[in-house]
């Protein structure tokens, strides 16, 4: 087992819900320029809606991972090029994603969050496991950062998993394609990556023809929303595609790249998702896996009341409390409708889908 950092702390609130809760002052003290958006208020953001939540939160502070635990990711000669990086100062791994001299701590800490709460949800700390960490990970390739991401925080922690022996879910509805996760485990049939993303859009992949590639064909399940596409589209892909997925798959692990960027008031995407679809959404993923089973890694999202929200109504849909739909929704088009028929029509090769 990875070290899980000081130990759980229990903070009381009001719920029955326990909820293990990342913190690490290391995460702030990433830096990425003035203007970027992937900025440390988002964190404070997202930790204000942990709070707003119906539920109890158990704080760890995560350990940095370790290099053998990278390197099941990503290649030794990347690692040691970002530490080396990060040590002369930092600036820009490409034109999206800044670092400085504090960002190779963070890395390391947001890499290690995930192993470190399995740990603790198989000591039984806690039902769910929400991680407001950065820099986020779902674009990062083997040799490559990209998209304000480092190293892939999810992959990581689904390659501990699957080294131990489980099945795992990946869940991605950040508004843009994790190709890095995708790219990950295009060969690995125990680990099932499912993305609900805007397209095109950046990073230009996540097709319905993204299925997975040898023993793993059928374990993508890519979800190319049009501009507009309002959460009416995404409650049923939910109930028409990937519920039946999951069940089929039956994954020991649930992890969620639970970004919010896909909310209506995101500046950097055009996608119309409200609180109470990320609360539907977390609703619907609640019993996938068993209690201690399922991790949440927030990657973007940058309108921060947006994040706040939509973090509560996550945490409130997956402790079963009803959050109630808004007075005024958007309604998705014809296009965004027949996307989801592309997508049936192509999963319909691998799973029983109606």
């Amino acid at each position: 087992m990875p070290p899980s950092g000081t130990g759980p702390e229990k903070v009381c609130h009001h719920g029955d819900m326990k909820v293990l809760v990342a913190d690490h002052p290391a995460f702030a003290r990433h830096t990425t320029g003035q203007w970027h958006p992937e900025r440390a208020d988002r964190l404070i953001a997202a930790r204000a809606g942990v709070d707003e939540a119906p539920v109890e939160v158990v704080e760890f502070s995560p350990s940095p991972a370790g290099l053998e635990m990278l390197t099941e990711v990503h290649l030794l000669e990347y690692v040691e090029s970002i530490k080396r990086f990060c040590e002369a100062g930092g600036g820009e791994l490409d034109p999206d994603t800044t670092v400085g001299a504090d960002s190779w701590d963070a890395a390391l800490r947001a890499a290690g969050a995930g192993p470190g709460s399995v740990d603790l949800l198989r000591r039984g700390v806690a039902e769910v496991a929400f991680l407001p960490i950065r820099p986020p990970g779902h674009h990062a390739l083997l040799d490559r950062a990209m998209g304000f991401c480092v190293f892939n925080n999810v992959a990581v922690t689904a390659r501990f998993l699957t080294g131990m022996g489980n099945r795992v879910a990946i869940v991605d509805w950040d508004v843009h394609h994790g190709n890095g996760t995708q790219e990950t485990f295009l060969m690995d049939p125990d680990v099932l990556y499912v993305s609900l993303h805007e397209f095109p859009a950046y990073p230009g992949s996540g097709w319905v023809n993204e299925t997975g590639m040898g023993p793993a064909a059928g374990t993508a399940v890519n979800f190319p929303m049009p501009i507009g596409t309002a959460g009416d589209v995404y409650r049923v892909s939910f109930e028409r595609v990937v519920l039946p997925v999951l069940s089929a798959f039956a994954p020991d692990w649930l992890l969620i790249s639970s970004g919010y960027d896909a909310h209506l008031s995101d500046p950097l995407a055009g996608l119309a998702l409200l609180e109470s679809d990320y609360a539907s959404m977390g609703a619907a993923l609640r019993d996938a896996v068993g209690p201690g089973r399922t991790i949440l890694f927030l990657e973007g999202g940058y309108d921060l009341k947006a994040v706040r929200g939509s973090v509560a109504a996550t945490l409130s849909g997956l402790a079963g409390v009803t959050v109630p739909n808004e007075a005024s929704r958007p309604v998705s088009g014809p296009r965004s409708w027949r996307a989801l028929e592309f997508v049936v029509a192509a999963q319909q090769r691998y799973w029983q889908l109606v």
